[in-house]
């Protein structure tokens, strides 16, 4: 190849002479020299265009250095009429323009042989999948290419930038019609062709000059309706994993939650992180897109939750409300559902500042508030009828009744306490143990505790003018200081174990305590929380 710069000298003494832009001022030209100079113009200006036109080729990596500058510097002064009269720049852009064009055609089609991509598009006995690849194959060569372009050659077409980003619009409009036909072979409803997606959406966003252009609207409109359908059958096949998964729930515990929670959630989020993967071009689809979706993601929680609900409804009723009562490991469980789903739920569908316009956040944290809300009620229901029907057997001890004078006979033990004592300290156990919600579970003991004092409080309240009985009143003392030692080591606070209500029950039990000891001597108190037993008591019980 000859040095660009040494055929622009050269072209430059034959043009002075031909022209007659001689430094003396004088100059004699022939008529055969002046058609000889015509037609090395004109073989020149050929040259040029093609060299221009296959620039890859014969400036490879941008070399020589400077050469393909030199060039089109020297196509312009080619172009022009005489020496001393400029050539208009709309017709040295056309001539560009023209060289451009046909070097996206030359571009393609070298990278397409080299990608075997006829062959593979006209192959009947081909598979679907294969020919994608190929695609995809094709697509990295073409970045490559283009890549190549603006590291290597942008600098020389600085002054026709516009052209040569028309060049790689027109390099991908060829690029696009094999792209097209690869898709239209693939079957209904397969999702192999989105890395094709991101792969082109990647490159030509990271790129303002294509960043929007027609192909780039071209791609986003291909590709619209299979995000659409996508979101469309994941949708569906969530709701069906609820209603399949929860049907056949055994609420056995897995990760955070259940089988079918995990399953559920972890389906919303790959959903989410796909469709974000994609940073779709169009900023309004992709809002409706993002709306959609944390909409989605509220409604299958929401679901979820109530799935949830229903099946503690059927759990909690199950088991005799008796000091053998044990809270079922199954119903920890729905306690740890409902937890996960609050936490996916501020991640899968956070808060957002127009909270006007999308309250989906709102509405289903609103919902998990009310259902832990109903399942603690509910749960602490069951747990304090354990404790109603322990005081309901103390009633039969009441002064005058006909069952107290006849068990005023007998010398009950300690085994109705000790039964209630270890009923506390189990599910107190159990349900710490299985429950990773440490707030969830405060709210319980809080709730536990307070109904349970309520209804010493009231159950004392109705007997505020007889006495306890002896053995009333050491059942009584003994579950009074299980539940709040207990409580106490579950970090229950202290202000709620020293509410009114316990204050009310401790000085009625040490006043009845303190008759007790009088009317019987040394009478046998085994609880030693409010008053001491005396040292001939530690004896008996030794």
């Amino acid at each position: 190849m000859i040095d660009p710069t040494l055929i622009h000298y050269s072209f430059a003494f034959c043009a002075s002479h031909v022209h007659g832009n001689r430094p003396d001022g004088n100059g004699t030209v022939t008529v055969e020299e002046t058609d000889k100079f015509e037609e090395i113009k004109e073989r020149l200006r050929v040259l040029l265009e093609y060299q221009i036109t296959h620039f890859r080729y014969c400036f490879p990596f941008g070399r020589p250095d400077q050469a393909l500058k030199a060039a089109l510097s020297l196509l312009e002064r080619v172009l022009m009429k005489d020496i001393a009269t400029p050539i208009p720049q709309e017709e040295v852009f056309s001539t560009i323009e023209k060289c451009l064009k046909n070097a996206a055609l030359v571009n393609y089609e070298q990278v397409s042989t080299y990608a075997k991509i006829e062959e593979s598009l006209n192959s009947i006995d081909l598979p679907p999948e294969r020919r994608l690849e190929d695609v995809i194959h094709l697509a990295e060569l073409c970045i490559d290419v283009l890549q190549q372009n603006d590291e290597h050659h942008a600098e020389a077409f600085a002054w026709f930038s516009d052209l040569l980003i028309e060049h790689a619009e027109l390099f991908w409009s060829l690029y696009a019609v094999d792209m097209d036909a690869a898709l239209e072979a693939q079957p209904q409803d397969t999702w192999d062709s989105f890395p094709l997606f991101q792969l082109l959406n990647d490159y030509i966003r990271s790129d303002p000059n294509l960043n929007g252009g027609r192909f780039h609207q071209h791609l986003r409109d291909t590709f619209a309706s299979q995000v659409i359908r996508y979101v469309d059958l994941m949708e569906s096949s969530i709701a069906q994993s609820i209603h399949k998964g929860f049907e056949k729930e055994r609420w056995q515990p897995e990760g955070n939650g259940t089988p079918t929670s995990e399953e559920i959630f972890w389906k919303l989020d790959a959903l989410q992180s796909f469709i974000r993967e994609l940073h779709w071009p169009d900023e309004e689809f992709a809002r409706h897109l993002d709306h959609r979706l944390k909409q989605m993601a509220a409604d299958m929680v929401e679901s979820c939750v109530n799935r949830t609900m229903k099946a503690f409804e059927c759990w909690i009723k199950k088991g005799r409300t008796t000091t053998d009562y044990r809270v079922p490991s199954e119903i920890c469980v729905m306690f740890n559902v409902l937890n996960d789903a609050r936490n996916q739920s501020l991640k899968l569908c956070p808060p957002n500042r127009d909270q006007e316009t999308y309250q989906y956040h709102t509405q289903i944290e609103s919902v998990i508030q009310g259902e832990n809300k109903k399942m603690v009620n509910e749960l602490v229901t069951k747990l304090t009828q354990v404790l109603r029907n322990v005081l309901d057997k103390l009633a039969r001890y009441d002064e005058g009744t006909f069952f107290a004078s006849i068990l005023s006979f007998t010398n009950p033990g300690m085994e109705l306490a000790d039964a209630y004592a270890e009923f506390i300290c189990d599910n107190l156990e159990d349900i710490t143990a299985r429950t990773h919600d440490d707030q969830f579970l405060l709210c319980l003991y809080e709730a536990w505790y307070t109904s349970n004092m309520n209804l010493l409080c009231d159950w004392l309240s109705d007997r505020m003018e007889i006495q306890l009985h002896i053995y009333q009143l050491n059942t009584l003392l003994r579950i009074t200081k299980k539940m709040y030692t207990d409580m106490e080591l579950h970090c229950v606070a202290e202000k709620i174990l020293n509410s009114r209500t316990y204050e009310t029950i401790k000085q009625r039990l040490q006043v009845e305590e303190a008759t007790a000891s009088v009317m019987q001597g040394e009478g046998k108190i085994v609880y030693n929380g409010f008053s001491k037993k005396n040292d001939s008591d530690d004896e008996d019980d030794d």
